[in-house]
This record gives structure tokens, sequence and C-alpha cells, in this order.
């Protein structure tokens, strides 16, 4: 067994691997999801054992996914780094082997060549960056980092409290002082960054917030980011994130999405979703469900 084992999924000839930082703790999901009581998880079955415990707690974890197109290798989403000084406790000062798992997985950090933030949220901004000399300096330094103008401009017209400014501070402008952010217009339709590769725009949990888009040989997947935190919200759309910057938005996006997700053949990799993380949408009830899709290693 390789000391850091990569889940991976194959979507036509595209290799998906499933970057490990950290699983996150039982309270996380009363505070992240607080509609999700455990009345709600327990009435559906197909939540567990994986995806919730026998007493309806939700389980969630923090990873990224990696793969290559058109000759580029691409890094969705980076965690919540190594080192941080966090007001959550789940997030503050970790020391994971991300970057291990990340070589492991054929992705050393000098390799990557695109980052793709789904969104600047800080549990998927840490491994911008990385600690060196004292400075916090771009992990990825070849790399040109992603994300959409609307989402970018927020943010700076936003007022932060301490910890976002904090959580810029280290993980955003650092790459923007080097040069390395380019912010993207996403239309309505969606924008290809790369063969087989289209971001699209699924507003409400923050309002630049992107969804990526696989396709290669006829086979298709989705990186969710934040649009979906877990599989209970295809049982119910409108159970929202406690940080969704427009709840009702979130919501018509989420139903949006997973009706046209709903039988058809996309494998849908969830951004929080704990192991097996990754899966396909059916019709259930008034609603949805997930089909496990467990991974090829």
């Amino acid at each position: 067994m390789p000391a850091h084992p990569v889940p991976s999924w194959t979507v036509g000839d595209v290799v998906v691997h499933r970057i490990d930082e950290t699983p996150l703790p039982p309270e996380t999901g009363p505070w992240l999801l607080p509609d999700a009581t455990a009345d709600v998880v327990t009435r559906h079955d197909w939540l567990r054992p994986d995806l919730a415990d026998p007493d309806g707690v939700l389980r969630l974890a923090s990873h990224s996914f990696t793969f290559t197109a058109g000759g580029l290798r691409i890094l969705v989403d980076t965690g919540i780094g190594n080192g941080k000084n966090r007001a959550n406790p789940a997030w503050h000062d970790l020391s994971t082997d991300y970057l291990e798992r990340l070589t492991a997985a054929g992705f050393p950090p000098e390799s990557v060549d695109l980052v793709v933030l789904t969104h600047l949220h800080t549990d998927h901004v840490g491994w911008n960056t990385r600690q060196q000399d004292g400075a916090w300096v771009p992990t990825f330094p070849g790399a040109r980092y992603l994300v959409t103008r609307v989402e970018r401009e927020f943010w700076a017209g936003r007022a932060m409290d301490e910890p976002r400014r904090q959580m810029f501070r280290d993980s955003v402008h650092p790459v923007e002082d080097a040069g390395l952010l380019d912010l993207l217009d996403v239309p309505a339709e969606g924008a290809d960054i790369a063969p087989g590769v289209r971001l699209l725009p699924t507003p409400g949990h923050t309002p630049g917030h992107v969804a990526v888009r696989l396709t290669s040989l006829g086979d298709a997947a989705l990186i969710t980011g934040d649009c979906v935190h877990h599989p209970v919200q295809f049982a119910h759309p409108g159970i929202g994130s406690c940080v969704d910057i427009d709840p009702e938005q979130s919501a018509a996006t989420r139903r949006t999405l997973l009706g046209s997700l709903a039988g058809a053949d996309t494998l849908v990799l969830g951004t929080h979703f704990p192991p097996p993380t990754a899966g396909r949408v059916a019709a259930h009830g008034d609603a949805y469900r997930l089909i496990p899709v467990p991974p090829e290693q």
C-alpha cells in the first residue's frame, strides 16, 4: 500500500485525483448546515453509513481535485492550508501531509499549471500559499491562479471581519502581489478554460461561485465546490449553509443544478463530501439522492 494512497476516478481519458487534506470534526455539520438536523438526516437510509453516522451526524471532509486536460496540470481548490491563524479551531494551525499527497498523485507543487478557485472562502484558498522564511509565498509558483471577476470584486467591496482579512493577507494577497491571479468573466452558459474543462456559474453561496465541469470521450463529471456541501442537500435542496451570501439564490442554484444532473451519467465530485466522495444524481421521491461511485484506487 502506498504511503499516500490517492483515490481517483476516470472520466473519458482524464483521471481525476482526490487530494485529501483532513476530515472535518463532527460539530462541522450542525454549524455549517444547521437545518440538516439529526431528525432530517436519519430519515434517509441512503446517507448511512458513509455520509452520516447512525445518530444523524453528517460526515464532511476537506480535499482538492487534480487532473490533466489539454496538456495543463490543473488543481481545483486548495483547502485550508498549514500553519494558518484561523478563528475556526478545526482550521487553525493545521499540520497535514497535503503536499506529500499531491506529490504522490503525480502533481508536485512546481508542476501545477493552473489553480482554479471555485470561490474565495478560507477553506478553499489555504494552500494557495505556504510559509517560507517567515513570509507567505505562492505554493504553486509556475501556475496561474484563476477566480471569477465577480468573486474578487465582491470581496474587494465588502467590509470584512478580521479573520477574513487575515485570510486574504496570507492566502490571496501574496498570489496577487506575485502577479499570478487571473480574473475571469463567466457568462451564464459558462466559460471554457481548457479543452473539456468549463466553469459554470453557480452563485448564491458567494456571488462569483463556480462549479467545474469536465467532459472527455463522451463522459462527464462535475466538481461542486460549495454549491452543494453534503449529499443531504440532494434530498433537501432548500437546506443551505450558514455562510451563504444569498440563501435564496443558493437554493435555486442547487435545485437547477440537481435537476440538470438527475438521470444523467455525470459523475458528481463533492468538494466536502466524505468518502466515497463521488456519485451520480438520481431522482428520489420529490427530490434526489446520490448513487455512490467508489474510487478506482
